[in-house]
Order: C-alpha cells, then structure tokens, then sequence
C-alpha cells in the first residue's frame, strides 16, 4: 500500500512577512543596533532590514558551519561563507537574523559565534518565517509569520536577480 505524499501548504509571500518584520522592529532599533544576518537566507533579510530601518552600524554576517553541533553528522557544506562583524560586538545591542527558524540549533551556533567575538549588551532573534519543531529553548522576538510543515518538508528562502525574496518547498 502506497503512502500518500504529504500535502502542500501554501507558501507565505516573503515580501508581506519582510514588511510585517519591519513594522515589528522600527520602534525598537536603533542607530547604533547591530544587525547580524545567518548566511545565507537570513544575509538577505538583513540586507533589506538594514536598509529599511536606517541602521548606521555596518551589517554583520555569519556563517556558523564550523559551530554546528551536528556538525560530524552533516560535514561542511560545500558553500561556506566568511564570517563579517565590522563593529565592536562588546556592550552593543544586537539583532540577529535567520530567514526559517526550525529546531533553534542554528540560533545556538550563531550565539557561539557572537560570543567568541565579545559580550553584547542583548541578542533579539529577528526571522521570516517559524516552522516550529523546536528542539532547543530559542523564540523570535521579531517574527514574520508562521508555517505549518510535515518533517519530510523543508522550506528555502530565494532571492531573484532584482533581490525580491520568495520561498520554495523542498520534499526531503
């Protein structure tokens, strides 16, 4: 007997959930508020959060293959970026920004990360979209919206050529 396949939900419009984001966060940012997007998805998110809220601190970014505690499970993914903080991590106010947050396992990895570079003030998690299945203690303190998928279901964020975000579903 045939198992049949899992159905699919309707995918959120990227571009609604980045103006909810925005909304959410332009009364608590500041100039001075570092901002720090998760290759790769949430680079993206960053960039354009950076932009609309008018943030003077340059945007940071993370990669945090190397942090991941299934790290011996996964190996290294073949696109591994640089790590970028261009301001002092120390008694500053960050955000950090994922685009699909899922088991909080990347969060952890991306706080390992802003540790080893200094004690911040206060992290706020900023991310698209919420697909639950938490496995760690990690909520979004800015949160675009959320979706409901089958664990053999995945969702990616897109960026096309003229930087408009979209999301795709993948069946694992």
């Amino acid at each position: 007997m045939n198992k049949p396949a899992p159905s699919r939900p309707p995918l959120p419009d990227a571009e609604h959930l980045l103006a909810k984001l925005l909304d959410q966060m332009h009364a608590v940012v500041g100039p001075d508020t570092g901002l720090v997007g998760i290759h790769t998805g949430g680079v993206w998110l960053a960039q354009r959060l950076h932009a609309g809220l008018g943030i003077k601190t340059p945007l940071g970014t993370l990669d945090v293959s190397f942090y991941r505690d299934d790290f011996d499970q996964k190996g290294l993914h073949r696109n591994v970026k640089t790590s970028d903080l261009p301001f002092d991590v120390e008694g500053r106010q960050l955000i950090l920004v994922d685009d699909v947050l899922y088991t909080g396992r990347t969060i952890r990895a991306a706080m390992n990360v802003l540790f080893d570079y200094g004690r911040p003030a206060g992290i706020k998690l900023a991310a698209l979209v919420d697909r639950g299945g938490r496995e760690l203690p990690v909520a979004p303190d800015f949160l675009g919206g959320n979706i409901t998928l089958a664990v053999s279901q995945s969702i990616e964020l897109t960026r096309d050529d003229a930087g408009k975000l979209s999301f795709k579903l993948h069946e694992n």
